[in-house]
């Protein structure tokens, strides 16, 4: 009998835990990587402010191109340069931060033509930023935490495809977390199949530079609607509200911190998918202090 309650007792404590979890618990997710002035990767992790990094971009591949990354003023990848953010990566980890590599981004050459396209360009990723071995990783021996789908122009099809390839590899140990970055008017043009397919562990929607479903002066309409659409409609366990960290962050879609924290998040966090805010860019919000003014309320 003294099993059986301390089994019960166990059991009811984890369900005590998930509550507690899913009720009170939000991240700041964060894009790092698209500007020579915006710190180190560890200044970065050592700010306290952010659960997730995703490092931008992994700009070029598919289509049998060679992939490439550009990470701006931090690193010259072309030299093995950027083998040197190794070790600030797995600082970062240690720190019980989630680094994701974000494929893709506003500008690039990257598509997908085919379902085998989908799988060599899985196959690179898990051994060049991932579990698997290359002797030519770009970001040395780090092993990354997942990949980012941040997926903006080229191919609308076979990024399911890319997505279940890579969980494939979650089998070999460490898992590999899929994260995506759509835009808010839903469906998304180009991730809106594979989102559906409820393969994603995180996606923070890009509610900005999208007059329809986003913020603007004054009115939380259009943007509180837009997340009730996308909190009943995908599959993903855990939602951000993906917002620019200034007003010099994006064309449109800026809410001040005070209106955040008062008109919006109060009904955000009432969604049980509700997992946070993503920002962009670490150094917008170097600039504005963006995330320290909002993170007690997240």
């Amino acid at each position: 009998m003294a099993i059986k309650h301390q089994a019960l007792f166990f059991l009811l404590s984890l369900l005590v835990l998930t509550f507690i979890d899913r009720s009170f618990a939000g991240g700041i997710a964060i894009y790092w990587g698209q500007n020579g002035y915006e710190g180190t990767l560890n200044d970065t992790c050592t700010s306290g402010n952010y659960a997730y990094v995703n490092l931008a971009f992994l700009y070029k591949f598919g289509g049998g191109q060679t992939p490439e990354i550009n990470l701006a003023g931090h690193c010259n990848p072309d030299s093995g340069g950027c083998t040197i953010l190794s070790s600030e990566i797995t600082y970062c980890q240690r720190l019980g931060i989630k680094v994701m590599l974000s494929l893709g981004g506003g500008s690039g050459n990257y598509t997908l033509t085919s379902t085998q396209d989908a799988k060599d360009v899985a196959e690179y990723l898990w051994n060049n930023y991932l579990g698997g071995d290359s002797s030519s990783r770009p970001l040395g021996d780090a092993v990354l935490d997942g990949m980012d789908f941040d997926i903006e122009l080229g191919s609308t099809e076979y990024w399911s495809y890319l997505a279940m390839y890579l969980l494939e590899y979650s089998m070999e140990g460490k898992k590999v977390y899929l994260t995506a970055a759509p835009q808010c008017p839903y469906p998304d043009k180009y991730l809106g199949q594979a989102l559906d397919t409820g393969l994603f562990d995180h996606v923070w929607v890009q509610f900005y530079n999208n007059a329809p479903c986003e913020y603007t002066s004054g009115n939380v309409t259009n943007l509180l609607n837009s997340w009730k659409t996308w909190t009943s409609s995908v599959p993903a366990s855990k939602i951000f509200l993906g917002l620019p960290a200034s007003s010099d962050a994006a064309g449109s879609g800026y809410i001040p911190a005070d209106v955040l924290t008062s008109e919006v998040l109060p009904v955000t966090k009432t969604s049980s998918k509700y997992a946070g805010v993503m920002l962009w860019s670490r150094y917008y919000d170097l600039q504005s202090g963006y995330s320290s003014s909002i993170k007690s309320s997240v």
